[in-house]
């Protein structure tokens, strides 16, 4: 090109276009980014907290340069605006045209004015301290934002991580303390009278002061990762949670040792109640298969299904009783007795469940067998035998009826049976007198 001027070359209508069509692109894409930066949890987050130390001043820095953002921003959008306007003005942009809108495109034409507090908190190394507004061409214009973009939303990251994986499992850990005081103080263990207790004190007053400064000062508490320059890259520093994790579960440990010989005849009562819990819920399944049973299987004999004894219940209430008036010598006896008698109990619920439920056991197995030999026919290319099928269809609306009887059904498959293997030219199945009787199973 011949016709210069001191941002260069001056641009041919089609490298305009070019560069409006990029810078468009350019602006859309950082206004999302900016638009995302604003709505972020953890700027909003920053902005109603009290901070303190590290986090306080790298906060007041990147507000700064989120503020400038926008102001760049806002210079941006109006220099793109003009540039757009002036190429608007005609079709074919003239000589004139084309030399203004390389000067706005490729010079220095955009100048931000900024405010006086923003500019002095703004980050030293962007040399913009201390100025009160500053010339800048497009392309260094979208540099400068995206510097303090990353800077920004690198504060703003590594805060909302820190507040969102450190605050939680300290209130986690310091829930867990509570109930391991209450126990430690029902066993005797205090402070002044027992270390565990002592121990427990420090650890209480460690998880307030940790919470209180991973609250004001979170980014204290981020260990950056090696060679990453993404934002927000590292990971939350729990060296001082881990810490107290790992002293508040030796001090259970130690809490066990002493709860052992008292927690002795308490962990017998809970496995009691629930060896007798376990025994009435398939006592309850056992009667609810009965009703089941009744109703879908015919001319079949079920058992009926007794109740939870009571004896045993008022025996477990009387052991309760004599473990909170510390009756150890009644209660030793009374706890051997109870755990018999409960898995005696368990034993006999299960086998209840099972001589109810066996009729269905019976007619399942039949269907499978009905099933199998079907399958058998088609294999050999007899599925479509007029006689088997008539032969398979009386068992099947027998064993899908409801009610089912057994006996009836079970004939019903032995003839299916037994046509198959004429079919098939097989040993013949032998005749039976009945269905063998499946009940006790």
């Amino acid at each position: 090109m011949g016709v210069t001027d001191p941002a260069g070359p001056v641009m041919d209508r089609d490298e305009v276009d070019r560069a409006l069509a990029r810078l468009g692109a350019e602006h859309e894409a950082i206004e999302t980014s900016l638009l995302a930066l604003q709505d972020h949890a953890g700027r909003r987050l920053l902005e109603g907290a009290e901070l303190t130390g590290t986090t306080r001043e790298r906060w007041t820095t990147a507000d700064a340069s989120i503020t400038l953002l926008w102001a760049y921003f806002d210079a941006y959008t109006d220099a793109l605006r003009s540039a757009r306007e002036i190429r608007a003005r005609r079709r074919w942009s003239s000589r004139e045209d084309l030399v203004e809108l390389t000067e706005l495109l490729r010079g220095e034409s955009v100048t931000v004015a900024g405010s006086a507090t923003a500019t002095a908190n703004a980050p030293t190394l962007l040399s913009a301290a201390g100025r009160l507004s500053e010339r800048f061409s497009l392309a260094a214009l979208v540099d400068r934002m995206n510097e303090l973009y990353a800077t920004s939303l690198d504060m703003v990251v590594t805060a909302d991580a820190v507040w969102s994986a450190l605050p939680a499992r300290i209130d986690l850990l310091a829930a867990e303390l509570q109930r391991t005081r209450k126990l430690a103080h029902s066993v005797g263990v205090r402070p002044g009278e027992h270390p565990a207790g002592d121990d427990l004190e420090r650890i209480t007053r460690t998880l307030t002061r940790l919470r209180e400064d991973v609250v004001s000062d979170p980014l204290t508490f981020w260990v950056p990762a090696q060679g990453s320059s993404a934002p927000g890259g590292g990971r939350p520093d729990t060296t001082v949670y881990d810490r107290e994790a790992r002293a508040l579960e030796e001090v259970r440990r130690e809490i066990d040792a002493v709860l052992t010989v008292r927690q002795d005849a308490e962990a017998r009562l809970i496995k009691l109640r629930d060896v007798l819990s376990r025994a009435d819920r398939t006592l309850a399944e056992a009667r609810t298969a009965r009703g089941e049973v009744l109703a879908k299987i015919a001319a079949t004999e079920v058992p009926v299904v007794s109740g939870p004894p009571t004896v045993l219940q008022e025996q477990l209430a009387a052991a309760a009783e004599y473990r909170r008036q510390a009756q150890w010598h009644r209660l030793s006896p009374l706890l051997e007795s109870l755990e018999q008698k409960a898995e005696d109990e368990l034993l006999r619920a299960r086998e209840s469940l099972t001589a109810v439920t066996a009729p269905l056991a019976v007619r399942a197995e039949l269907r499978g067998r009905l099933d199998a030999y079907k399958a058998k026919v088609a294999r050999h290319g007899l599925a479509e035998d007029p006689f088997l099928i008539e032969r398979y269809d009386a068992a099947r609306r027998m064993l899908w009826s409801a009610p089912c009887d057994l006996r009836v059904a079970e004939e019903a498959v032995l003839r299916y049976q037994r046509a198959t293997a004429e079919a098939l030219g097989a040993p013949r199945v032998p005749q039976q007198s009945g269905p063998e009787d499946r009940r006790g199973e």
